[in-house]
């Protein structure tokens, strides 16, 4: 006979998911590996000729790159030669500033950061993120896709996203050739919810670039970087490659991240028997040694990797936390779904959101999750309501806001005109009132009308072909008659001449003005510092529509 409760818990959502035992050899470990190599570094006349047990004429790619541009060696020696649980102390120690933290965690070498976190338990690390954080007001980033690519969905959905608190949005695309309009319609729509929201188009490098140049982005993230040198060469990549496309996206005013995360090179193969937590290290020591301003990690795609071994979400957020030690903004993933349980992806995002990142997620999907191109999220816009009430539950800050159902029609209906307007002072295929219509109330893609796929696709090459630009689109908007958002948007086209939105974890606020780690910096050191919800933000994020007035009730 069988045991009924272990029949019943058979079928739990938790037990639909994969899990494997570790597996060293083969890098299918989260972190504290036996096989990863013990801190170490040698410097003569100023030169590292040895790191983390390996000798100079035996460094690969990353180490050379590393080496010579990712560790600050006048302080190597204190650094290293400090007890690594003295450091993972000092991170949790409100006497102990971030700024102080700093003068030992960016001169580590890769395995050294990897053993002080490896003392630290979720607890721990959770406190380290709040001191570390380098901006000191946390945020949020959303995906806003379909799976029809449908250009006025896409526009709605920013503004409503703007208006629900998403600092930054993320599109790419269901049919490649669809990026031009997919891009512009997030362009437009998120000023339409926000003035001041930050747009990407993640697609092929090569496409994402030109859309950059032309202002119908204003940054880039999904520029990857990998912890070995098989897998950066399997992509047709070096490090100094990857800097160089960094470089050529920052000397045109466009904000820019890499990505990276635990699990990417055993997925490929390419573990070199290192734990996944070291590899990753890796990448962010690369990433610093680059000069890019900030990071998109925790295991991001990859999740499920990680997700299926011992300690692996504890390794995803000691990864976000290393990024912050080397003073980089962190947009700390928690978007690619990864469980079938609720409890345990929520309990994977509560150790971002409690204590804050620089963008909680890296893709909240703003759409329901049937239209979410970047293979589903662990949040979408059916959990609106519950990461609301999660902030009011705990009284923190995930950096989204309640809205009026009116609110959201209206924001919904304005952007859907907008775009209306832009295809047609751009010769762009018709965007019916039906299609604004139905835009305006739309749940996801099933509630739209039918696009002409063929003329868009068309249409997307010529407008490409044309040379259309950021600010043939701020005159379309003029011509519409939306003068609010053609100023928006010229306002945004302005920063690329500035850069003020190329500091460290920068986002802009409705009036364009930047807030980064250089003017909002974190300084927490224990209770009543750091970041502090204001009476202000507090009610706004407690005032739910289906909270009662008990004072009313007779």
């Amino acid at each position: 006979m069988k045991s009924k409760r272990f029949e019943v818990l058979k079928d739990r959502p938790v037990n639909q998911d994969g899990y494997v035992k570790e597996w060293p050899e083969v890098g299918l470990i989260a972190m504290n590996s036996p096989l990863d190599p013990k801190p170490g570094i040698k410097v003569e006349n100023g030169r590292v000729v040895e790191l983390d047990g390996k000798k100079r004429e035996d460094f690969d790619l990353l180490d050379a790159f590393i080496a010579d541009n990712a560790i600050r060696l006048e302080n190597v020696d204190k650094a290293m030669s400090t007890p690594s649980l003295d450091i993972a102390r000092k991170l949790v120690d409100i006497h102990v500033s971030r700024d102080e933290i700093l003068e030992y965690s960016l001169s580590m070498t890769p395995a050294k950061i990897v053993e002080v976190v490896g003392h630290m338990s979720v607890l721990e690390m959770m406190m380290g993120v709040n001191k570390m954080r380098a901006r000191k007001t946390p945020s949020n980033q959303c995906h806003v896709t379909n799976v029809k690519d449908n250009p006025v969905q896409i526009a709605a959905d920013a503004a409503e996203a703007a208006l629900r608190g998403f600092d930054e949005m993320e599109t790419t695309v269901a049919v490649a050739r669809y990026a031009p309009f997919n891009a512009l319609s997030l362009l437009v729509g998120s000023q339409v919810g926000r003035p001041g929201i930050l747009t990407q188009c993640a697609v092929e490098e090569a496409v994402e670039l030109v859309l950059g140049m032309r202002g119908l982005t204003a940054y880039a993230e999904t520029v990857s970087v990998y912890g070995t040198e098989p897998v950066f060469i399997d992509g047709d990549d070096t490090p100094w490659s990857k800097t160089f496309l960094a470089s050529a996206y920052a000397s045109r005013g466009l904000k820019m991240r890499y990505t990276s995360g635990t699990g990417s090179e055993v997925l490929m193969g390419y573990a070199e028997g290192k734990s996944m937590l070291y590899l990753e290290a890796r990448c962010l020591m690369m990433t610093k040694g680059a000069g890019v301003q900030g990071i998109q990690n925790g295991s991001v795609s990859c999740v499920g990797v990680p997700g299926a071994v011992p300690g692996g979400v504890r390794a995803i957020l000691a990864e976000n936390l290393i990024a912050m030690m080397l003073d980089l903004e962190c947009a700390s993933s928690n978007d690619q779904t990864f469980t079938h349980s609720d409890l345990r992806r929520t309990a994977r995002s509560l150790m971002q959101m409690i204590p804050g990142t620089d963008f909680i997620c890296s893709g909240y999907s703003s759409t329901p999750n049937y239209d979410n191109m970047f293979a589903g999220s662990n949040w979408d816009a059916e959990d609106f309501d519950d990461w609301n009430i999660i902030q009011r539950d705990l009284r923190i800050d995930g950096g989204l806001n309640p809205v009026k159902e009116e609110e959201v029609v209206n924001t919904r209906n304005k952007a859907a005109k907008v775009i209306q307007g832009v295809f047609k002072a751009l010769g762009l295929p018709e965007i019916t009132d039906a299609e604004v219509e139905a835009a305006t109330y739309a749940h996801g893609s099933k509630d739209m009308p039918e696009r002409d796929v063929v003329a868009d696709i068309k249409a997307a090459g010529e407008m490409m072909e044309r040379g259309i630009t950021g600010i043939d689109v701020v005159k379309a908007i003029k011509t519409a008659g939306f003068d609010d958002v053609a100023q928006a948007l010229l306002n945004l086209m302005k920063l690329r001449v500035s850069g003020d939105h190329l500091h460290t974890s920068a986002i802009l606020d409705k009036d364009f003005n930047v807030i980064s780690a250089v003017n909002d910096r974190n300084d927490y050191m224990g209770p009543g510092t750091g970041y502090q919800i204001s009476a202000e933000r507090w009610s706004q994020l407690s005032d739910i529509d289906n909270a009662m007035d008990a004072s009313s009730i007779n």
